[in-house]
């Protein structure tokens, strides 16, 4: 009988790794376990609880047995919610058919890349850009194209970037706003002129990330580009969910809103993936969309003040610099000046991958390299934490900084 043959993984996996943001939690984890007190500031997760209210939504659910199998993309009780949402915060109708619920943002992202590319598109992405983008889109068969979008243009894609970006294989654009990692913003007048360019190639749509939308710092309007080019809606898919803004990371429930024909697709994948989101996550979804909102406000207003915080401690380290985000809960430091310091080159430590690997062993501070989101020279911190934990942190990896620049 012919032995089974050493495991050898399917060639789409060749450079694809799990997430380097899940790594670094790992590592951190490890030296946790070894007794080392280690502050986490690299995950995207809020640390305030699910609200009350939200929480006994799925307990109520457990007890009136709502534990069978759903619809397969979400109840018609949710997809009514969502439209409302839509409805109410960004001035869109959709019906029930153009509405899909995920296991999550990030499920739901995956099943439209999986739904619409054939080998070989093309799907822009502008970066700094969350680390999965790219290896979903590969995944897929698709072919990321990535269009640098430096700090002293916010980071935001411009249009003649993107018209330079386009030709005859491209199939989306992805944009996420807010912004992780940057918290960069794309407000109506810089979605009109993305527009602009798009009206001229009728094969692209857009993927409006928007996960962050209720963490901004500012009483501008938030813009979708849906809302924006009405007259681009056809070809506009938005991806939100209850994660960010309702503190709901492990109930796993995303949605998106997209032509009908899309939805369809998309449902075949999931039919065949994971089927329906869970049941009593979903029941919570609905408080969470359709019930008070003053826990959102609330939570913006801390991540605000802990924004403050510690950029202005970033900037108080020696050769660090860093700008206010507008959205999301990230620091984006520039560390390019600290890393070309000859005491730093001198410790081995010459990008930002060792220096981020420098402040978790030495400073015992998790924090995420900028080549994790195409941009070598950065690093991010997320102050979804405390401001005990944040003063802690930055305190620790001051004192690391000024180690290396007496050497």
């Amino acid at each position: 009988m012919e032995r089974w043959a050493e495991f050898s993984a399917a060639t789409k996996l060749d450079g694809i790794g799990v997430s380097e943001i899940i790594r670094i939690g790992a590592q951190a984890r490890a030296l946790v376990a070894k007794g080392h007190d280690v502050i986490m500031l690299n995950a995207g997760e809020p640390d305030f609880p699910t609200p009350d209210n939200i929480k006994l939504a799925g307990i109520n659910a457990i007890l009136t047995n709502q534990t069978r199998y759903t619809a397969l993309d979400g109840t018609l009780a949710l997809k009514a919610a969502i439209r409302r949402k839509f409805l109410r915060e960004n001035g869109l109708d959709f019906a029930d058919d153009e509405i899909s619920v995920g296991a999550g943002a990030k499920q739901v992202l995956f099943n439209i890349l999986m739904a619409t590319l054939n080998p070989g598109d093309e799907v822009i992405v502008p970066l700094p850009c969350w680390t999965s983008y790219l290896d979903m889109i590969k995944l897929a068969g698709g072919v990321p194209v990535c269009v640098s979008c430096p700090e002293d243009a916010g980071f935001r894609l411009s249009a003649d970037a993107l018209r330079a970006a386009i030709t005859e294989r491209t199939r989306w654009l992805l944009l996420n706003s807010p912004s992780n990692p940057t918290g960069a913003i794309y407000s109506s007048a810089h979605l009109h002129a993305l527009g602009a360019v798009l009206r001229d190639a009728c094969r692209v749509g857009v993927i409006a990330d928007d996960i962050y939308e209720h963490v901004r710092y500012s009483d501008v309007p938030f813009a979708t580009m849906a809302a924006v080019c009405p007259d681009l809606r056809p070809r506009v898919v938005i991806v939100n969910g209850v994660s960010k803004a309702y503190s709901m990371t492990g109930w796993r429930i995303g949605y998106v809103a997209a032509p009908a024909q899309m939805i369809a697709a998309m449902a075949v994948v999931q039919s065949q993936c994971s089927s329906n989101p869970c049941s009593i996550s979903q029941a919570a979804a609905i408080e969470a969309l359709d019930g008070p909102q003053d826990s959102v406000r609330a939570h913006c207003r801390d991540f605000q003040q802990r924004r403050d915080m510690i950029v202005d401690l970033l900037n108080s380290i020696p050769d660090i610099r860093c700008t206010l985000p507008d959205g999301a809960f990230y620091a984006f430091a520039d560390v390019r000046t600290l890393l070309a310091r000859p005491s730093v080159i001198g410790q081995g430590i010459t990008d930002d991958m060792a220096l981020c690997q420098f402040f978790l062993n030495e400073c015992h501070v998790a924090v995420v390299p900028g080549s994790c989101f195409g941009a070598p020279g950065y690093m991010r911190l997320s102050y979804a934490s405390s401001e005990s934990m944040i003063a802690l942190s930055l305190a620790r990896m001051k004192a690391g900084v000024e180690r290396l620049l007496a050497q």
